[in-house]
């Protein structure tokens, strides 16, 4: 019973971190219907904005978490205008090939950026570790609390912006029609583009917390978190914040449970699951999205 509870706090520290990257994941395929495969690499840029905004500025752990943040949201904007804008109106295909372009520009691109670079380097360790005992053997640390704290407060954000402010509104009506949006009078590609913005800066926050459990940066490290979110997103309902979190929560605890069961079970158990609630549910575990359909 004490190793479950023990492993139970480690599956849902690293599930709302999943449930962070899955919920830009959903966001972006909510308005535009775009899988946006770049999406993982923001985790890395996040987590390596925090590492040199520690190392090299100085700054405090808070600050360049917010750092991170906002120089992720800003990435995805610049990867949206760019990249994914002039191709809107093109076959998804055409879309979904680019978005692989751009995760294997970011991954290659940041080998040969001095500041990133080729070579592993480490997270410091910005908070120090300190444990509190549930029982005499099972504790949970201020590094879980922090990041279950971190990814519950930016959830909560993010669903009272979706529901309770215009640009919420102005996001869901994008999402059911474009067009009707649109013709309403409503700036569609500025929704587009603050989706994308509130996507990144998710990926981000996620980078940095996930650099703080695994303190090992290097140019590829969000593809597997990335992919893995991807998942959860696709368990949840691909399309719905709710289906993301409750992804994220179980991919988490899956993920940790079979490693505990097999070290070598937990990749392929992420896979198994995609390719079960695909044939019996394709729509996800919730359904259709939140947001409708663009």
């Amino acid at each position: 019973m004490e190793q479950f509870l023990s492993q139970f706090v480690n599956g849902v520290q690293i599930g709302t971190i999943y449930a962070l990257i899955a919920l830009g994941y959903t966001l972006v395929y909510g308005i535009i219907q775009l899988i946006n495969f770049a999406h993982g690499d923001l985790i890395m840029l996040g987590a390596y904005t925090a590492f040199i905004s520690v190392t090299s500025f100085g700054l405090p752990f808070p600050a360049a978490f917010v750092l991170a943040m906002v120089v992720c949201g800003i990435a995805n904007v610049l990867i949206e205008r760019i990249a994914y804008k002039p191709l809107r109106d093109r076959p998804r295909l055409v879309a979904l090939i680019t978005a692989v372009g751009v995760s294997l520009l970011l991954e290659n691109g940041g080998r040969v950026v001095p500041f990133i670079g080729p070579t592993y380097r480490r997270f410091p360790e910005a908070i120090a570790a300190r444990k509190y005992y549930l029982t005499s053997t099972v504790f949970i640390t201020n590094i879980h609390i922090l990041n279950v704290a971190a990814a519950a407060s930016l959830m909560l954000i993010l669903h009272y912006v979706i529901t309770n402010t215009k640009i919420g509104m102005a996001m869901r009506a994008t999402a059911l029609d474009r067009e009707a949006a649109k013709s309403v009078g409503i700036d569609t590609d500025l929704v587009i583009s603050i989706t994308f913005a509130i996507g990144g800066t998710l990926a981000g926050a996620a980078g940095v917390l996930w650099a703080v459990v695994y303190p090992r940066l290097n140019p590829y490290m969000g593809l597997i978190p990335g992919l893995k979110a991807f998942v959860a997103a696709v368990f949840g309902g691909i399309g719905s914040i709710p289906g993301a979190v409750v992804g994220g929560l179980i991919m988490g605890l899956v993920e940790v449970f079979a490693t505990v069961a097999h070290s070598q079970l937990a990749e392929g158990v992420f896979f198994i699951i995609l390719i079960g609630i695909l044939l019996l549910r394709p729509t996800g575990l919730l359904g259709r999205p939140f947001v409708g359909r663009a």
